[in-house]
């Protein structure tokens, strides 16, 4: 048997009818019986085109407020039936079940009811029930029956009726059913996460709609596909694709940046998810200037962002150095125009959008989930550990410090003088091994670190590392505390005149 179907009947019961109006008339223009409900047969008539309801095949109205209308077995007989098979096409005819060849449906909008904050009873009637179970049936029977599941196929769907005049081939209808299940099982997902904000069952389920296929992974030999809806943070202007890298660096930078918004004007460059520049000043210009003072040798090929609209004097500045991507709220439009001059530089505006409160990652055979962490420390929260108190600008550094130390890979040590990141030591197996990276580093770009502050990810368990700091001149230290041994750093720091103060947050960073 040929895998070629004619199709002779739709059945079309759709929430949204945007882009319905070509479909119903081109399968009206083709001879295509088709029988609808409620508000869509109403749709149709109003288009003057012939639809027979539903309600005429299953002798039942539309019931219990809505709630039941296609749920009859002469509705998903007419859809569940084997064309091939004789005993089903008997039932048919002793029944008086009417072949379906088309469904077309649009679910309730549930995710979209729940986005906009609505009560608990206005989001359960948008369950679907009779739209789902068409779409699984018509899905299941692919063989014979196609089936469109969404609005975002509408398009797809009537261009293949033009192109062939009501007949579709099993490679259409299969592509059409794995796009089904793909809806329906997204659509479970939302419904099941919703109900487990409460309930909390301990089952892992994510479903995200939109998929794009990257160059290549981490490293050229390797995959990479990168799920969700980049357009819902970033406005991209100008440059290339984005790449596996890129993209994880952005992600990066976008969270370090969150902690300075609405703040002064911000600069930071990242490179490998960390920050090697970032400075706070009166203009950008002047905190990208002193952020690039940070590595300016790291800072080839990094990620640079702004907390605030690049401008003419700024974009100069950035032309000069080579760079991957740039990311701001605004760009001006002189400052857009010089960035554009490199054909291969991304540029992207930043929406003011939520960011997930969410990570996850795979590990061995599952995935780790955790609330990201959303604490930023503040003076509120310190404890004075020493007798000498820090001075206002020290605790305006430290805690300047902290937030970038909260980005930062550990074992982690920040540096900073004056809203300045002079050196970090990032990913050190031990802390001595992070704090010695940092002063060496900030000594081969010339910083004076003399009145400068240190931020730890985590506590000291030993004197060693405030001990090598107050040498090199620093002059006040964040930590979080915890250490059985806090004291022998804090009796260090008292004799030599080092202010400490304890966050009580941990930072880690793996």
């Amino acid at each position: 048997m040929s895998n070629l179907k004619q199709a002779k009947s739709a059945l079309i019961s759709v929430f949204s009818k945007d882009g319905l109006a070509p479909i119903a008339k081109k399968l009206d223009a083709l001879g295509i019986t088709i029988y609808s409900t409620g508000g869509t047969e109403k749709f149709i008539k109003d288009l003057g085109i012939e639809v027979i309801p539903v309600e005429d095949v299953t002798s039942y109205p539309s019931i219990l407020g809505g709630r039941v209308k296609t749920l009859h077995p002469k509705v998903f007989g007419g859809i569940l039936n084997r064309q091939d098979n004789e005993a089903d096409i008997n039932e048919l005819e002793e029944f008086e079940i009417p072949q379906i060849d088309i469904v077309i449906v649009d679910l309730y909008p549930f995710e979209k009811t729940v986005a906009s904050g609505a009560a608990e009873q206005d989001i359960i009637e948008k369950i679907d029930i009779g739209g789902i179970s068409l779409i699984r049936a018509a899905a299941k029977n692919f063989k014979d029956v196609v089936c469109v599941s969404s609005v975002e196929d509408y398009q797809e769907f009537e261009t293949l009726l033009k192109e062939k005049n009501g007949e579709t081939s099993l490679a259409d209808r299969k592509r059409f059913a794995a796009k089904a299940f793909n809806i329906s099982s997204h659509y479970d997902t939302a419904i099941f996460n919703y109900f487990n904000q409460e309930t909390k069952i301990p089952a892992y389920k994510e479903s995200i709609g939109t998929g794009k296929q990257l160059r290549y992974g981490e490293n050229p030999h390797q995959k990479g596909t990168f799920y969700g809806e980049f357009e819902e943070i970033f406005d991209k202007l100008h440059g290339k694709e984005l790449s596996y890298n890129n993209l994880l660096d952005v992600d990066a930078a976008v969270n370090l940046m969150s902690e300075f918004k609405n703040d002064i004007p911000t600069f930071a460059i990242l490179k490998h998810n960390n920050a090697c520049g970032l400075a706070q000043r009166e203009t950008i210009h002047q905190a990208y200037v002193d952020a690039l003072a940070g590595d300016p040798v790291s800072a080839f090929g990094g990620i640079l962002i702004s907390n605030v609209e690049i401008d003419k004097v700024t974009a100069q500045e950035i032309h000069k150095l080579f760079c991957e991507v740039v990311i701001a709220p605004s760009f001006s439009a002189e400052a857009e125009e010089i960035l554009k001059g490199k054909k291969n530089r991304i540029l992207l505006i930043q929406k003011d959008t939520e960011l997930p409160k969410n990570q996850v990652r795979t590990c061995l055979n599952g995935v780790l989930v955790q609330d990201k962490d959303i604490k930023t420390d503040s003076i509120e929260d310190l404890k004075y550990a020493t007798d000498n108190k820090p001075t206002d600008e020290e605790l305006s550094d430290m805690i300047f410090a902290s937030k970038i130390c909260k980005h930062t890979k550990s074992n982690t040590i920040v540096l900073a003088k004056n809203k300045q990141l002079c050196a970090s030591g990032t990913g050190q197996t031990s802390r001595v091994d992070a704090l010695r990276q940092s002063i060496e580093k900030a000594g081969s770009f010339n910083f004076d670190l003399n009145g400068a502050v240190m931020a730890s990810d985590a506590f000291f368990p030993f004197p060693d590392c405030v001990e090598i700091a107050g040498n090199a001149g620093i002059s006040a230290v964040i930590q979080p505390g915890g250490s059985i041994k806090d004291q022998e750093s804090i009796d260090y720091c008292s004799k030599n005149n080092i202010a400490m103060v304890l966050t009580g947050t941990r930072h880690f960073k793996h």
